[in-house]
């Protein structure tokens, strides 16, 4: 896996590659250069980590498509598109497909600096999102199946006496379900247990009675 601080530099035109590779080195990062999507594509993997700084027109292959490959393979680095001036359009649709920003050529190094950190933001965001859903899941993965059921009903507010009206149990049962649930989760408080819920995406699925 590369270092979180590489930028992958996909661009056809070697002058380009050259100073903006010379610049990001400078200013700590490491870079790694492709002269084509076609390149870049062969070798990175899903593995791999950074950012992607990617020319939109290239021949052969242009950014739309390389961006769509890198959906297709796993490939979920954040990408930066670089653009002709009058690319507008064409920045609109990498934004469309996913792009997190777009630089118009010639590019300030203060707007191509600030574009790669909001870039490596992202992944960090992103990866501290899925380490907490990841981690929600596996809780939520030990309550047995009226344990779920009870917790997926607090999740949409319902109380305990609605939930035992629901659920057709009493409501001692509710509360015994309840208490084994918030144990199982590791959660003193109701807020908790419902942030736990949230985290594991509970609250997009439809309680069934």
């Amino acid at each position: 896996m590369t270092n979180s601080k590489t930028v992958h530099l996909v661009d056809d035109d070697e002058a380009i590659r050259h100073s903006a590779s010379f610049m990001l080195r400078h200013a700590g990062y490491t870079v790694k250069t492709y002269k084509d999507g076609v390149t870049f594509l062969d070798e990175v993997t899903p593995e791999d980590s950074g950012c992607v700084l990617l020319d939109v027109r290239m021949p052969v292959m242009d950014g739309l498509a390389v961006q769509k490959a890198m959906a297709s393979k796993g490939i979920a680095m954040p990408v930066v598109v670089l653009t002709g001036h009058g690319d507008v359009s064409v920045a609109v649709e990498a934004m469309k497909g996913g792009a997190i920003d777009f630089l118009e050529k010639p590019y300030e190094k203060s707007a191509l600096l600030t574009a790669i950190e909001n870039g490596l933001a992202a992944v960090k965001n992103r990866d501290s999102h899925d380490r907490r859903q990841q981690e929600a899941a596996a809780l939520i993965a030990q309550l047995t199946p009226r344990e779920k059921e009870v917790l997926e009903r607090l999740v949409a507010g319902l109380t305990n006496k609605m939930i035992a009206e629901e659920l057709d149990i009493s409501h001692r049962t509710v509360e015994i379900h309840r208490a084994n649930l918030m144990e199982k989760l590791e959660a003193d408080s109701l807020s908790a247990a419902l942030r736990i819920a949230f985290a594991a995406g509970l609250d997009e699925e439809s309680p069934t009675a």
